[in-house]
């Protein structure tokens, strides 16, 4: 079992966008739970014991979280004196590096971050520990997080994970530019061929300024265009891909047409060379897909930050969007499992999340407390990220994600660039994925 972990691991050492920031990603005070919202205020399951118990919680750094970091070990310290927990706090990248090692070494954290493209890769090869009991025993109420969050730290029809956060994506715009042009800022109304129109008007060769960047990027872009054609990238039980279907097809040819039908969107050759999000925070782009991890950097950039406007995204066929958030799960061979339960209540409760959305960073995934999150920044409508909630759906993955996700980047940039048509694109990837998923 280890070795197949190991060897399958290696495939998924690439960054994921999101979130969850995701963003996800993307990536992330404080009153106390009373008894009916009291998910992790735990009475009658706190740990017994007179010996002190070291827990060890890992995750990666962000600045927000850091600030949310002590606050929540403090409070959960004050409960649970018998019960100390170590942070282990590690950079994206080199974090999943450092995870490997302990997975291969039996060796995991007690509590630690999960991501949704990686969970279903640890969760099949018995790393993590089940919590269907767990949550029936203490009555756990699994319905205070969005539905699509529980889904995605679900593996064969078992949870194992509680969502922590998550991030949704939004057109954001510049209203500078809108006003320049006297075009009407994106709004509830709007769908794709509202949206094309108001690119082309947008656009303005003359000045090199386009009304739309159709960036190459999937939980920004065409996972969400794909979704509201009615498509799917990856069946339900995870056995066949969706690419090659019309639905998909009709998605992907949405942000190839703004290239090379309509005009209105940097070439793929120019978005390489210089990243669609500097361009739109130069004021070379009107408007920007992207995450609702950006709320903070947006609105504190110098050029950005009295200009800068974010509504939900267009309508196709239907509503949709991608939803992504990060998860906490426990190790299987946790030696205090009791008392790592008890920190992983703790930490989907109302009073961590309350403790979150102090930072602006992240969105909790705790219904009912993402308000302050949308009001740390009162110029922005961030509403629409929760809003946009109810037609949510998970971000794709199956049990060797990275298997054919990065065949994305080798098969469908070539329609952004031109090469092949949004057909062929999805044809090709289509094949290449279900050999990927065959071999799962």
């Amino acid at each position: 079992m280890k070795r197949i972990f190991m060897l399958t691991l290696l495939a998924l050492m690439v960054t994921v966008a999101g979130c969850s920031g995701g963003g996800t990603s993307s990536d992330d005070g404080g009153k106390t739970s009373t008894s009916t919202e009291g998910q992790g205020q735990t009475d009658s399951n706190t740990t017994d014991s007179k010996e002190t118990v070291t827990i060890t919680y890992a995750g990666w750094g962000a600045s927000g979280y850091k600030d949310a970091y002590s606050m929540i070990v403090k409070a959960f310290e004050e409960k649970h004196p018998n019960i100390k927990i170590k942070i282990e706090d590690t950079p994206n990248k080199q974090y999943w590096q450092k995870l490997e090692t302990a997975a291969n070494g039996d060796n995991l954290p007690d509590v630690f971050w999960m991501n949704g493209p990686r969970f279903m890769q640890y969760a099949a090869n018995d790393m993590l520990m089940p919590l269907g009991d767990l949550i029936k025993q203490d009555n756990y109420d699994m319905n205070n997080y969005p539905k699509s969050l529980v889904d995605l730290y679900t593996y064969d029809g078992q949870s194992y994970g509680i969502p922590k956060d998550f991030d949704t994506i939004g057109v954001w715009y510049n209203k500078a530019l809108f006003d320049e042009k006297k075009v009407e800022y994106p709004n509830a109304s709007w769908d794709w061929n509202k949206m094309i129109d108001a690119a082309q008007k947008l656009t303005d060769p003359a000045k090199g300024q386009w009304g739309i960047a159709a960036n190459f990027d999937s939980q920004g872009g065409y996972y969400n265009t794909i979704y509201q054609a009615g498509g799917y990238m990856i069946s339900d039980d995870k056995k066949s891909s969706g690419y090659d279907k019309p639905e998909a097809i009709e998605g992907i040819k949405f942000w190839t047409d703004l290239i090379h039908k309509y005009k209105a969107s940097p070439t793929m050759a120019q978005m390489t060379d210089t990243e669609a999000l500097n361009m739109f925070t130069s004021g070379k782009v009107a408007m920007l897909w992207e995450g609702s991890w950006n709320a903070i950097d947006f609105a504190n950039n110098d050029y950005l930050k009295d200009k800068i406007g974010v509504a939900a995204l267009p309508k196709g066929k239907q509503q949709s969007v991608v939803i992504h958030g990060l998860g906490h799960v426990m190790s299987k061979n946790t030696k205090h499992p009791k008392e790592a339960w008890e920190f992983l209540k703790f930490l989907g409760s109302k009073e961590v999340a309350d403790i979150h959305t102090k930072t602006g960073v992240a969105i909790p995934a705790y219904n009912g407390t993402q308000e302050a999150w949308v009001k740390s920044q009162p110029k922005l409508d961030l509403q629409i990220f929760i809003d946009q909630l109810a037609y949510s759906k998970p971000y794709p993955v199956s049990k060797y994600t990275a298997k054919w996700s990065g065949l994305e980047s080798d098969i469908l940039k070539k329609a952004w660039s031109g090469e092949l048509s949004p057909e062929e694109a999805g044809k090709q990837m289509a094949a290449k994925m279900n050999e990927a998923l065959a071999a799962e």
